[in-house]
């Protein structure tokens, strides 16, 4: 019996951990053969490369393709898809896929899934049904048009995505998968190891034990002319908040620059002796650090997600993540200093909430695999009944 060659595209560093478990269940699945391929800045040093944690995790990389456009700005967005839909166009035809995965929202996910239909290749989407506000709404919502398979996080994007015209038998609710990572995390809770010992990074020597906050704020692309100004109140809120702080970088989204160069500035102009940065970490390791922590601040979907599933305490700052499905482990605020710091006070002085599983149980990347061996595979819309 021949294997069904499932082609998934990772294109930035948090997609990763979006989709390792389903990674995993389908190179295991005995009906299946997973075809692997990078792009983007999940290549790119600068922006926390996951290359080397990926072959650490065993899996074998099909291509890697560089097509990211310097720039960080809205036409350099828009240039990097357009060559992603050039380069992914040929590995596809090279390595002749049963069925291509594209990842929820980011914006060159839409590469994969145009290079894919254009090609009549089956086309599955994950994260589907989600909004946001900003153009990875946009992003998201087209993918699903382009879609012919539509595994789905929520109950609620499941019914978003019927009312967007999408036929119920191609729809099926796994729960994300990233919920899968967070369940071990969940029963196995202990930071075993020093964050600054095992992965550098930048910045001061901080006593993490005794507490500690982990903050991820990337640039918003409809806002991105703001973007420094949007950083510079964040990290004025964590200095004069003194608490011990775990800050990672920002993704390669346009405003990127300014968000990178707001932090480098006050780095040279202020003592930060409560702050280290970070680029990457493993997806286990990261959502370890994470549940230790007593509070994630900034507007990473982590906050929205995973920490719901862990139960940890956030606070999301300004409209990245507007009318995204949240918990009530969320406390929002927007880009004023007192405000940001009033929001962290309040989340740290409390205990962890209980979790909750609105983003799924913990058993999505198995489910993936299932249905990609099993569904009827169609590159069309017309269904005969």
């Amino acid at each position: 019996m021949n294997k069904r060659k499932v082609c998934v595209v990772i294109t930035a560093r948090p997609s990763y951990s979006r989709i390792k478990t389903a990674l995993i269940a389908i190179n295991n699945h005995p009906k299946l053969e997973l075809q692997l391929v990078l792009a983007g800045s999940s290549l790119l040093d600068r922006y926390g490369s996951v290359l080397k944690v990926i072959e650490s995790d065993g899996f074998v990389i099909t291509d890697k393709i560089y097509n990211v456009i310097e720039g960080e700005s809205p036409s350099s967005m828009a240039k990097t898809t357009g060559l992603g839909i050039m380069e992914l166009s040929t590995t596809f035809e090279n390595i002749k896929p049963d069925v291509v995965v594209t990842i929820a929202d980011r914006f060159e996910t839409i590469a994969t899934s145009i290079a894919a239909s254009y090609q009549n290749i089956p086309l599955a989407h994950i994260q589907g049904g989600e909004v946001t506000g900003n153009i990875d709404e946009k992003v998201r919502h087209a993918n699903t048009k382009l879609a012919d398979i539509h595994l789905v996080a929520t109950s609620e994007a499941h019914e978003r995505v019927l009312r967007l015209g999408e036929y119920p038998e191609n729809i099926t609710t796994t729960g994300c998968p990233s919920m899968d990572i967070a369940k071990i995390v969940l029963e196995e809770p202990d930071l075993d190891f020093n964050p600054m010992t095992k992965y550098g990074g930048v910045g001061a020597d901080i006593k993490w034990e005794s507490g500690y906050i982990v903050v991820m704020q990337h640039p918003v692309t409809n806002e991105s002319e703001k973007s420094r100004e949007h950083i510079e109140s964040t990290i004025e809120a964590i200095k004069q908040l003194d608490l011990q702080t775990f800050w990672f970088w920002p993704n390669v989204d346009a405003g990127s620059d300014g968000t990178a160069k707001g932090m480098r500035a006050f780095r040279e102009n202020h003592e930060l002796n409560n702050v280290h940065f970070f680029k990457n970490m493993t997806p286990v390791d990261f959502l370890r650090l994470v549940k230790n922590s007593m509070c994630l601040v900034g507007n990473s979907s982590v906050g929205i997600r995973e920490c719901a599933f862990l139960g940890v305490p956030v606070v999301n700052i300004g409209t990245r993540q507007n009318r995204r499905q949240k918990s009530k482990n969320v406390i929002e605020c927007d880009y004023n200093i007192a405000s940001i710091s009033d929001a962290i006070n309040k989340q740290v002085s409390r205990s962890h909430y209980e979790p909750d599983y609105i983003y799924g149980d913990g058993t999505a990347g198995q489910e993936i695999a299932d249905v990609l061996a099993t569904c009827e595979l169609r590159f069309h819309k017309t269904i005969t009944y």
